[in-house]
This record gives C-alpha cells, structure tokens and sequence, in this order.
C-alpha cells in the first residue's frame, strides 16, 4: 500500500507575455533616467522620421523584439514610448501589469478609458464621444498629432491607459480601422454613465 500523498497537479501554463507588454515594461525601465524620459518625450505627436532623440532607445530593442514590415508598426512603437515619457508626474507611480487574467479583448482600450473619464466627469460626454466618432474616419496619421492632449487630460484625472492595448490599435489601424473603431465605440458606450438615450432623443427633439 502506498501511503505517499498524491503529487501536486501542475499550476497551469502561464499565457506568453504578448510583444508589445514586453516593449511598454522596457519603456518604463528607460524612463527611470530624466534624461532618457526627456529624449522619449521630444516624440510626442511626430513621424519617425523627426524623432532623432529616439532612436538610441528604440532601434535596438526593436531589432532584438519585433520585424516590423509596416511603416505604420513602427510609429506606433514610437507614439507609445512618447506618450509614456510624457505622463504627468501624477501617473508615473505606475507599473504595468503583464500578467493580467483577462484576456486581450477584455483589456481596456481607448474606448473604454474615454468611457471611464466620462463616468469619472473627466470628459464631458459630448466631448468624448466627438473624438471617438472624429478618429473613426481618420488615418492614423490624422490621429497621432492628436493622441498626446487627450492622453494627458485622461492621465491627469486618474483615467489608466493600457499601453500595450494602444500601441496595437495604433499599428493595426490602417489595415483594421473599422474593426479597431467599433470595438472603441462599444467599449466606450458600455464604460461611459450616459444618460437614457430615449431621454436624449427626447430633448434633441424639443430643441429643434
């Protein structure tokens, strides 16, 4: 008779840590120096082509991490490391989470953060709604310019972004705009404390 206890079972396979989280760990680690953060930061809102500073910091990594054979993969790479160089002071407490649970559709994107900024009454929701609707006909390259005062205002009301969310919306949009747009405006609308829209309807209906 064996009297052994039985084994243990294994613990469950951890999921493989996705690129881009890898790229947004390394990123926060570059900007524990000022200076490095200040040469990420002259990016914000740039093409690659005008973000000499950056190059020392990114070109390697991306060598070593990613192929990147669209143009638009690497501006995405870019934007994300510029936007979190530039948090506001209050946000760079923060560390990024690649172990998560959820799985990548259930992580927060931008639609979502808008529609808790909304909630929050960070953003007006007329406000957030109009630059969900506006980026949903633009190219990326009309977005980019853009991204770094709506992050910052989000950022500054205590509104978390998922960097790694963004950066693959960002590299993904040209090719996927109306599927990345959609899956934004649903997040948004699921996040956001709207008010009754048959009571919206209404109102619009006696102004007019």
């Amino acid at each position: 008779m064996n009297d052994s206890a039985p084994a243990a079972p294994a613990p469950p396979p951890s999921p493989r840590v996705r690129t881009s989280d890898r790229f947004v760990a390394y990123v926060y680690q570059v900007c524990a120096s000022t200076q490095a953060r200040a040469a990420l930061r002259r990016g914000l809102g740039l093409p690659v082509e005008r973000c000499t500073y950056m190059h020392r910091y990114l070109v390697p990594w991306l060598r070593d991490h990613d192929d990147q054979h669209y143009g638009d993969v690497r501006r995405a790479y870019y934007a994300a490391a510029a936007l979190i160089a530039a948090r506001p002071r209050s946000a760079r407490d923060t560390t990024p989470d690649q172990d998560t649970p959820m799985s990548w559709y259930e992580r927060p994107n931008l639609g979502a953060s808008l529609g808790q900024a909304v909630a929050k009454g960070v953003l007006k929701e007329n406000s957030a709604e109009s630059a969900l609707h506006l980026m949903a006909r633009q190219s990326s390259d009309a977005i980019h310019p853009g991204l770094p005062a709506l992050v910052r205002q989000l950022l500054s009301g205590g509104i978390p972004i998922d960097w790694a969310v963004l950066l693959e919306d960002l590299a993904w949009w040209n090719r996927s705009r109306d599927r990345i747009a959609t899956r934004w405006l649903e997040s948004y609308f699921r996040t956001a404390s709207t008010t009754n829209p048959a009571l919206a309807d209404s109102a619009e209906e006696n102004d007019r």
